[in-house]
């Protein structure tokens, strides 16, 4: 694919940064959007979707399912998705993720569907919990305190690298032979987040404890905290995927797209606690 305009949706996120800055060092020209960047684009504004996506050849797309709230995924990515091909776009790939049956009653594969129907070429990019939620994401105040409460029993999760993901969505933005994949995306090892917790542990220098908590006294934390209730009891089931080792199979798919072994959770603990991530 030339390497002309990308649109990178989601571009101060966890992933949409990491794809933009990816693709930056290779020499592609991206169009970093969202709903604070320079091209404003805005799930709930249509009217920005057109600007956005005109003059783009190919496009990275984050829906917002993690978000409280209901909407229909894919109704508005197809949306969304067939307005691309209308402005040119040749090239899709949608960040969806690992799941196992609905999530806090939500299909987070949904807006699949939206993608493989647009006439566009497509990848689908299903990664499992990342590294970053421990120092960026929704456990990094959990972690400085030194106690991560979750209702994740002692199941297994192979954490994945935020950075081997975008690595990934970079190749199948610009290289071809990634048309129809659905690539699920893991680290090498499957943790215990009693086992990730000692792996920050070691890394940070201070005591970090999992504390296993039963999921409805779980929601009944996060709803005291102002938490929406849908919000809760999605986490809640998210953790459950972990809870049941639903995804918990690590896959050798970022090896044989980038043709390297995936980044080690230990690695990333000693990058994080070496820049002071963790420091309170």
């Amino acid at each position: 694919m030339t390497q002309t305009d990308i649109l990178v949706l989601g571009s101060t996120g966890k992933t949409g940064r990491r794809v933009a800055a990816s693709l930056r060092a290779r020499g592609a020209s991206v169009r970093a959007a969202g709903r604070s960047a320079q091209v404003r684009f805005d799930w709930n504004d249509d009217r920005t979707w057109e600007p956005a996506l005109t003059g783009v050849r190919a496009a990275y797309l984050v829906d917002r399912q993690d978000q409280p709230g209901a909407w229909d995924a894919e109704a508005e990515i197809g949306a969304l998705a067939k307005l691309a091909v209308e402005c040119g776009v040749r090239r899709l790939v949608l960040l969806q993720a690992r799941t196992t049956g609905l999530v806090g009653g939500k299909d987070l594969g949904a807006g699949e569907r939206g993608v493989r129907d647009s006439g566009a070429e497509w990848t689908v990019l299903r990664p499992n919990w990342f590294f970053q939620n421990f120092d960026e994401g929704v456990l990094l105040d959990a972690v400085r305190a030194g106690e991560i409460r979750l209702p994740t029993g002692d199941g297994r999760e192979p954490f994945v690298d935020a950075g081997d993901v975008a690595e990934v969505a970079a190749a199948a933005l610009l290289d071809d032979g990634h048309a129809g994949q659905v690539y699920d995306l893991s680290g090498a090892r499957a943790l215990t987040l009693a086992e990730a917790a000692e792996e920050i542990s070691g890394a940070r220098g201070r005591a970090v404890t999992y504390l296993p908590v039963a999921p409805d006294d779980y929601v009944a934390e996060l709803l005291s905290y102002d938490v929406p209730a849908d919000y809760a009891g999605f986490v809640a089931d998210l953790a459950g995927q972990i809870r049941r080792n639903l995804n918990a199979t690590p896959t050798d798919t970022v090896e044989r797209v980038l043709g390297r072994a995936p980044r080690d959770f230990a690695d990333f603990a000693r990058e994080a606690a070496g820049r002071g991530a963790w420091d309170a």
